[in-house]
């Protein structure tokens, strides 16, 4: 089966819930250059990701090399999804690809998406229809150059209908364009808006007239919209407080959704460059009654503990009557959404806070199990050792240094900010990027222990989260880039 999906103009939460639903049980991803990396990774891993981005000057496909592939991926038996910018029937050739899929036998199905062509007016706080302003639009493509001779679009009849006219892919040809327009009756000063890139991070608007566009400096991709609308400015999403500003996320990728959907809530342009990967360990749980506490110090670890009690045919009631501890409020939600809640979670993130809060030994040689990364400081073991327990240490998962993108890693040496989130994202962040004294950027540390790692790397901590959380460490980002 092949699907035709619009991914929207680029701001990835515009995608409609059945274009997610098809991305998630795709066996092949075929792509457009407007369509955002953050929807590839709605895909399934084993995914084939088939890049076709067509750029102005550049084709990676033809489109009859593009429908070839869709019928041969087709003819396979897979599940493909051809993602396409905006919606596949507005200017998106999706209506050639449902005819290469007639031809050819296959079924196929269109899921629509938000065009640009009113998207972006809308995040530059531009109506297209306002009442007592304009009471109709028209979109157009502006592809084709009006002073080549013979073209199918009437400019001349466009300049005449009135009310906002909206063009697309015309920002090669804007300066005829114009000229036609005006030409064929608008006015010299009627309001012009640019709007390249809408709905993403680094959108950026133009606001000119028909008279002085040609030297504007509008860029491809732009939707551009002409009449009196785009004089209106009810301006939202380049008022955001981090528009414009690019953060880098250092998390685990399995763990960065979350810190990355606040950031972009926000405005922000997000770098997933992972710094490091989480590793699943074989271990085997151990025989839970000799112990009077089992402490979790990452959501990770609890994660892998309760995956192999899964896995060993048990569940939560296998901890009865164990007392749990949790550093964070992160591991202590992990905790209840296995059915466990924190018998103690100190009241700083931090091992040392642990320490502080932990209660005697109840009985002699009373046992702790700390299920925890295979490498971690040993503060909290030591520590509870001198208090009298005895502790096992169960590594039940690694982090490993991550393969960055060689694109995101230059994007992130250029960003205004980035956050770490522990101490192993320090160590390998600074191992992939290299030194950056000479021109660091914002750095936000999560708490006292990664801030401390950061600074043995001579990196200068701008900030730290307080509390120790990814709320916080938002909120510190926020402040410091106020």
């Amino acid at each position: 089966m092949i699907y035709l999906v619009g991914a929207g103009p680029g701001d990835p939460g515009l995608l409609t819930r059945r274009g997610e639903e098809l991305l998630r049980q795709a066996d092949v991803v075929v792509f457009d250059r407007l369509a955002s990396s953050a929807l590839l990774d709605l895909a399934p891993e084993s995914a084939e990701r088939i890049d076709v981005g067509k750029e102005p000057g550049r084709a990676a496909m033809h489109q009859d090399e593009i429908n070839a592939v869709l019928v041969a991926r087709g003819r396979e038996g897979k599940e493909v999804v051809r993602l396409k910018g905006g919606d596949p029937f507005v200017f998106g050739r999706g209506g050639e690809e449902a005819e290469a899929c007639i031809a050819a036998g296959l079924a196929f199905e269109v899921v629509p998406g938000i065009t640009s062509a009113i998207a972006a007016a809308a995040y530059a706080g531009i109506p297209v229809t306002h009442r007592g302003v304009s009471t109709s639009f028209t979109v157009v493509t502006g592809h084709e150059d009006p002073a080549k001779g013979t073209i199918d679009t009437d400019w001349d009849a466009l300049a005449k209908a009135g009310g906002t006219l909206v063009i697309l892919m015309g920002a090669g040809h804007i300066a005829d364009i114009a000229t036609a327009l005006v030409a064929g009756g608008r006015a010299a000063d009627t309001p012009v808006a640019a709007v390249r890139w809408g709905t993403r991070p680094e959108q950026r608007t133009i606001r000119t007239t028909l008279a002085k566009v040609s030297g504007a400096g509008v860029e491809s991709p732009s939707a551009i919209i002409v009449g009196a609308v785009a004089a209106l400015d009810f301006a939202w999403f380049e008022q955001r407080p981090l528009f414009g500003r690019r953060i880098v996320v250092t998390r685990a990728r399995e763990q960065a959704s979350g810190l990355r959907t606040q950031l972009e809530a926000l405005g922000a342009e997000v770098v997933e460059l992972p710094a490091i990967v989480l590793e699943p360990i074989e271990f085997a749980v151990p025989d839970l009654g000799g112990f009077e506490w089992i402490v979790f110090t990452s959501a990770n670890g609890v994660t892998a503990f309760f995956g192999a009690l899964d896995r060993s045919g048990r569940d939560a009631r296998a901890l009865h009557p164990v007392r749990v501890a949790a550093i964070g409020p992160g591991t202590a939600d992990a905790l209840a959404t296995r059915g466990v809640r924190a018998d103690l979670v100190p009241e700083r993130f931090v091992a040392e806070s642990l320490l502080d809060a932990f209660p005697a030994p109840a009985r002699a040689g009373a046992g702790v199990l700390l299920p925890r990364a295979e490498v971690a400081r040993d503060v909290l073991p030591e520590g509870l050792r001198e208090a009298g327990y005895e502790v096992d240490v169960l590594a039940v998962y690694r982090t490993v240094a991550a393969a960055p993108d060689p694109g995101e890693l230059e994007r992130a040496r250029t960003a205004d900010a980035v956050t770490f989130t522990s101490s192993s994202t320090v160590t390998n962040f600074c191992d992939l990027v290299g030194d950056l004294s000479g021109a660091q950027p914002l750095v936000v540390s999560i708490g006292p222990v990664t801030s401390t790692t950061a600074r043995a790397r001579g990196l200068r901590v701008d900030a730290e989260a307080d509390p120790h959380t990814i709320d916080g460490l938002v909120v510190a980002l926020l402040h410091s880039l106020a």
